[in-house]
């Protein structure tokens, strides 16, 4: 969000988070139009090597600090990739992708450290698969594909907006239960149970799966210390609680096959955490129907 007197920049849970980003204040300050009451983007905040986006990961050295030092700020440059406009002069909302993008590309993107998101056309599939193919030769995930006519719902993607990740497949969860682990982790709670929502209208959480694997012994004791504080229930002595479903993680698997276990009716085969999704909140995790798409193919 820019305005006249200052800059203030937001989660995806709408936390602030502007003293955490003051590399970004100056160049974001620059793209408000002369005479403009304000305008609200739609972005992401990436690490950056140069010209090239660098992995996610180096963003987590930044996440969780009020104020950065310089130090940091300089070890883990990031830029802002704009690729919405809720409001430039109006409120664009209701507003077609179209509108909006138009709005967007209106605006003087002069600096590397603000820049706009690439909008591509296409017609058919082969245009897509060939647009997939670049994204993933840039080292990006996929690709978000957006009907030009769709207009912006706040905190839902629906049918108009399909986010197509790598060929690998993944899922963005909810963690609603952790269990102590074995050995040198048997003091920490390593092992999660996972759920996903049960459908884009209904956040009623049904488990899929379990992963115990792909975290680093900071982040499962950080977590460790969380889950302690977050528990709504626990068995065994400890060793296992239910927790509040907060943590979002994204997990890969190599298939989803039928389980009488899980209210779900589905299970993950062999899955590992990609990543905790700190910039993701319960009501932005994958519905049932994504698994199911997943287990027919």
């Amino acid at each position: 969000q820019v305005g006249s007197q200052r800059v203030a920049i937001f989660s995806r849970t709408l936390d602030e988070i502007t003293s955490a980003f003051p590399d970004l204040h100056g160049a974001l300050a620059a793209l408000l139009p002369e005479g403009s009451a304000g305008i609200v983007l739609d972005g992401e905040i990436v690490p950056v090597r140069g010209e090239q986006i660098a992995p996610f990961q180096e963003l987590q050295k930044r996440l969780g600090r009020k104020v950065p030092t310089a130090e940091i700020i300089a070890a883990v440059p990031v830029a802002f990739v704009a690729y919405d406009a809720l409001f430039a002069g109006d409120i664009l909302l209701e507003e077609s992708f179209e509108t909006r993008r138009a709005a967007l590309e209106s605006l003087p993107f002069e600096s590397t450290t603000v820049r706009l998101a690439t909008s591509t056309r296409f017609t058919d599939v082969q245009e897509l698969d060939a647009e997939f193919d670049a994204a993933r030769a840039r080292g990006n995930e996929g690709l978000m594909v957006k009907d030009p006519r769709s207009i912006y719902k706040p905190g839902r993607r629906g049918r108009e907006w399909l986010k197509i990740k790598k060929a690998m497949a993944s899922l963005d969860v909810v963690v609603t239960s952790v269990e102590s682990g074995s050995g040198r982790r048997a003091k920490f709670y390593s092992d999660y149970t996972f759920a996903v929502r049960a459908s884009e209208t209904d956040d009623t959480l049904l488990n899929i799966g379990k992963a115990y694997s792909g975290l680093t012994d900071v982040e499962i004791g950080t977590l460790s210390e969380w889950f302690i504080e977050h528990t709504i229930q626990s068995f065994a002595h400890g060793r296992v609680r239910t927790v509040e479903p907060k943590i979002v993680l994204e997990i890969t698997f190599d298939n989803v096959q039928p389980s009488p276990r899980h209210k779900s009716g589905y299970a993950l085969r062999f899955p590992r955490i990609v990543r905790i999704r700190e910039d993701k909140g319960v009501g932005e995790i994958d519905t049932l129907e994504t698994v199911a798409k997943l287990a027919a193919n």
